[in-house]
């Protein structure tokens, strides 16, 4: 019996005319069977063969051409629906157009001139006129000719372009992607090809050529790596083997991969395991054979496999030519003045066992199957307990898979049982293991290629041995549950898997002399998030432009007043596009920089403050739709507040009195009464003033709240969901945020204190887990980190997880740059004249859910989930194997679950799954019982029942198998 590798066992011969050279396949008389067209050199003509449809051919038929035809191809040259040939003639340098007449016969050549000894042929619309041209390689004078095609079966004269040396093989494709066709030239002489990119109007721009192996003869074209990019794969003679070039977006291509072939190869392309992925099958002169090299959905091919032709086999073709839906092969062959048809056969013989396990002492324990590259293919991915790792071995969809790539669990780890899910929620399948030795569970994140991410940080540490580990969206929330059974423990754990949110390693980007602060913004209308920094040193602003994939422009530097401080940002002049406010320090002013919507902005207006000022925020105080400006004042220990005209331009300010060394400030609606309010954070007394706002730009008297000490940053969010805004304070001086929720009245609560890395000197809020719940990022200036805190929604938050920074972080802000709908980071670097970018990315971890109690002695082996009583919650069916029962837990409504209901089993049950095995629309439950080698069968009620489930009990009412 043939195994799936033996497509063309057997060859079936034809004769031809002398030295076939070249052969094309096409329907020439109608019959929707396909038919074969022969080049024979040596007694210049072409011989065909009309196809009976069942894999067999009538004697051919010759017609004249020009001396030593070289090369055949097919086209409707005349639009008239049937099918016409050229050939290309070596000796004569022109080629031969036969016309077809529709019923297998052809007319009289017509020729036409081409370059010095055309070697090869290929038909094509290169000037986008639904008209076929020609396309001709000449050897002998090292060009490509053009004959561009009326429509009515005449061609133009030929335009020439230059080849490489040697001009051996043209095909035609689209390489760049502009609908318009290209050429590609195989240059036999100089070991190249030459890409030629056409302008859509039957001229091409000049050559590009790439390096080959020896002697390249033949070429054909096709998307290999299934990226919508054209490909090219080059047969060459010297050196036996074919040469792959991947196609690039831009008509450019990588440097070639290559692949042993038989002797003296040329090549063809086709798909002949039905997988949609092109294979290439190449005719080897030297070795009478063709070798079929199977592709792979990366865009790499299998080791050949050789099959029998004819002597000298030097040109094929494909076609399906016994309408069996399979392509098949047709041979030319020089020396014996035949063509051999090689009728693909799938027979459908097991192949020979595949060894999953690398190295001895692998004690394969468990295997799974998945597609885990998103090729359609299933994977297989297997635990190595010997080894301490798992493997992965990608399907090739030929029932052969590629090398275990593997993936190491950790050390004396000995994985035991895995679960595939999306933990991360972005589209592609993740593995947990658990490790029985190392009693956790460990995390590998896929790429959705294929290879995968260790996360093991992420994982759980388990008090008892883990036994099997299964994973699921169990309560419908859209995020996966994670079952696990012990070795000897009588309860099943459920942890829910979240998303801690993770951020990339800084990039970094130059600004001006001490960056003291920054913000963001969409400053040239890109839709794509800008970052404006404050240079205290320099006097200065950059703006840095961003491109909307994280990456910014080259800073441009505006003027600022001195030792500017703080920045804000917002549209003053109400056209739209956005604007620049700064506090300097150094001068006691704020400037004000009017955008123009392109990135640019004008020079700043100046505007007198309070001594000192340190921080600045915006918001309308007055409600007249135009925006306003307060500044704290650490000089004076005061707020100034500058009310604007909607023109760009402000009043003079009016001052507040605060705590001693105002510094940050920020607004918001503390009460509820649609004013806005003020919050100011004073460094040197541990406070923080609130001053409710009246609605008409007044303000009323501060509210001092205590806080850590030296609180340098202030941000507001509603951190416990509750709709009242709250307040976060940075505390440099004992390293800590204070949280003050809010009461909606403008009064808060005493502080509550989160520890931070050391110097906790800026603040900012953000939804970072997408999480629905607001979380706090911090820059601690001292040891170079930033700080961020996962809020629980309640205004709780987890410790905080530490990122490194560049030198003296002294300001962040939040926002997405790079368009993947997580927020993102950036911070100013003090003492290192940078920004640093952080990206946002998913990232999953485990919390404990619930225990699934079953008693004493249970010993729990496995599970399995369904609704087993039609209340659309999912519940859970456990295999008892201490008790000989089998337990199901019901789900509430509000995700908590009943008692377990037992189910006796036979004798130890250590599987157990689910299925509707009657077809009655209700899951079943069986169980394998180890203890005496029998499957049990509970055939499900379905009915709900209070907290009942209903089950017929094995053996009475249902099926026991016995296994000897």
């Amino acid at each position: 019996m043939l195994g799936y590798d033996e497509f063309f066992p057997i060859q079936t011969i034809y004769s031809t005319g002398t030295a076939p050279h070249s052969v094309a396949v096409g329907d020439f008389n109608n019959d929707t069977h396909l038919d074969i067209v022969v080049a024979n050199r040596d007694n210049n003509n072409i011989s065909v063969l009309l196809g009976h449809g069942n894999g067999s051919f009538a004697n051919q038929t010759k017609y004249s051409t020009g001396s030593k035809p070289w090369s055949v191809a097919v086209g409707d040259f005349n639009n008239d629906t049937r099918l016409d040939t050229v050939v290309a003639n070596r000796d004569d340098n022109n080629i031969s157009v036969l016309l077809g007449h529709g019923n297998g016969s052809f007319a009289n050549q017509t020729n036409y001139s081409t370059g010095s000894n055309p070697s090869s042929v290929a038909v094509g619309d290169l000037n986008n006129d639904n008209r076929l041209d020609i396309i001709v390689a000449n050897y002998r004078d090292n060009t490509v000719s053009v004959l561009l095609g009326y429509g009515n079966g005449s061609f133009a004269n030929q335009t020439i372009y230059s080849t490489g040396s040697g001009a051996q093989a043209v095909a035609v494709g689209d390489f760049n992607n502009d609908t318009r066709q290209d050429i590609v030239v195989a240059n036999f002489d100089d070991n190249t090809v030459s890409v030629l990119l056409g302008y859509g109007n039957g001229s091409f721009a000049n050559q590009t050529k790439y390096s080959t192996g020896p002697n390249p003869r033949s070429v054909a074209v096709g998307d290999f790596n299934n990226d919508t990019h054209l490909d090219i794969v080059v047969a060459n003679d010297a050196d036996n083997t074919v040469s792959v070039f991947f196609g690039y977006s831009n008509g450019s291509f990588a440097n070639q991969t290559k692949y042993s072939t038989g002797t003296a190869p040329s090549v063809a392309l086709g798909d002949f395991n039905n997988d949609t992925r092109q294979d290439i099958v190449v005719a080897n002169f030297g070795d009478n054979t063709v070798s079929v090299l199977l592709g792979y959905s990366n865009g790499s091919f299998a080791n050949q496999t050789t099959y029998s032709t004819g002597s000298g086999p030097d040109s094929m073709a494909i076609g399906d030519f016994n309408n069996d839906t399979r392509q098949d092969i047709v041979v030319a062959n020089l020396n014996d003045d035949t063509v051999s048809i090689l009728l693909r056969y799938d027979r459908g013989a097991l192949k020979d066992k595949i060894t999953f396990a690398s190295v001895d002492g692998s004690r394969l324990r468990s295997f799974a199957i998945f597609d885990f590259n998103n090729d359609s293919l299933l994977d297989i991915v297997v635990i190595n307990y010997g080894t301490n790792n798992i493997g992965i071995l990608l399907g090739h969809g030929n029932g052969t898979f590629g090398n275990q790539m593997v993936l190491s669990t950790g050390l004396n780890s000995h994985p035991d049982s895995i679960a595939i899910d999306d933990f991360n929620k972005d589209g592609q399948a993740d593995i947990v293991v658990a490790n029985y030795n190392t009693k956790n569970l460990v995390t590998f994140l896929g790429s959705g290629n294929g290879t995968f991410e260790n996360r093991g940080s992420y994982g759980i540490n388990f008090d008892f041995a883990p036994l099997v580990v299964g994973a699921g969206s169990v309560n419908k929330d859209g995020r996966s549950e994670i079952l696990v059974t012990y070795d000897g423990i009588d309860h099943v754990d459920v942890f829910v898997t979240y998303d801690v949110g993770s951020f990339t390693p800084q990039m970094t980007y130059s600004t001006g002399i001490w960056p003291r602060a920054v913000a963001i913004g969409d400053f040239n209308n890109d839709i794509r998030l800008d970052v404006v920094a404050v240079n205290r040193g320099g006097n200065t602003i950059s703006v840095l432009l961003g491109y909307g994939n994280g990456s910014f422009a080259t800073q441009t530097i505006y003027s600022t007043g001195s030792s500017p401080w703080a920045v804000a940002i917002d549209d003053f002049n109400n056209d739209t596009h956005l604007d620049i406010v700064v506090a300097n320090s150094g001068d006691n002013t704020v400037g004000v920089l009017l955008g123009y919507g392109n990135g640019f902005f004008a020079n700043q207006a100046i505007y007198s403050t309070g001594y000192q000022p340190r921080s600045i925020a915006v918001g309308d105080f007055n409600n007249d739709v135009r925006l306003d400006i307060v500044v704290a004042n650490q000089g004076d220990n005061t707020v100034s507040i500058l009310l604007g005209y909607g023109n760009g331009s402000f009043a003079n300010q009016t001052k507040y009195p605060t705590g001693y060394k105002p510094w940050p400030a920020t607004v918001g609606d503390f009460n509820n009464d649609t004013h806005l309010d003020i919050v100011v954070a004073n460094n040197d007394d541990k406070t923080v003033s609130v001053l409710l706002g009246h609605g008409n730009g007044s303000f009323a008297n501060q509210t001092i709240y205590s806080t850590g000490s030296q609180p340098y940053s202030i941000a507001v969010g509603d951190f416990n969901n509750d709709t009242r805004l709250d307040i976060v304070v940075a505390n440099y001086g004992d390293n800590t945020v204070s949280i003050l929720l809010g009461y909606g009245n403008g009064s808060f609560a005493n502080q509550t204190t989160y520890s931070t890395d050391s110097g906790a000197q800026a603040v900012a809020v953000g939804d970072f887990n997408n999480d629905s719940r607001l979380d706090i990022v911090v820059g601690n200036w001292d040891n170079n980190t930033m700080s961020i805190l996962l809020g629980y929604g309640n205004g709780f938050f987890a410790n905080q997880m530490i990122y490194s920074t560049g030198t003296s972080p002294s300001s962040v802000a939040v926002g997405d740059f790079n368009n993947d709908t997580r927020l993102d980071i950036i911070i100013a670097n003090s003492n290192e004249d940078t920004v640093s970018v952080y990206l946002g990315y998913p990232n999953q971890g485990f919390l404990s859910q619930m225990k699934l109690i079953i008693g004493n002695g249970s010993r729990p082996k496995s599970f399995a989930i369904g609704d087993f009583n039609n209340d659309s919650q999912i519940d859970i069916a456990v295999a008892n194997s201490g008790t000989n029962n089998v337990g199901i837990f019901l789900r509430y409504g509000n995700n908590s679950f009943a008692k377990q209901i037992i189910y006796p089993t036979d004798s130890c049950p250590l599987a157990v799954a689910v299925g509707d095995f009657n077809n009655d629309t209700i899951l079943d439950v069986v169980t394998a019982n180890h203890g005496n080698d029998t499957v049990g069968i509970f055939l499900g009620w379905g009915n709900a029942v209070g907290a009942e489930c209903g089950f017929l009990e094995p053996p009475q009412y249902s099926a026991v198998f016995r296994f000897y």
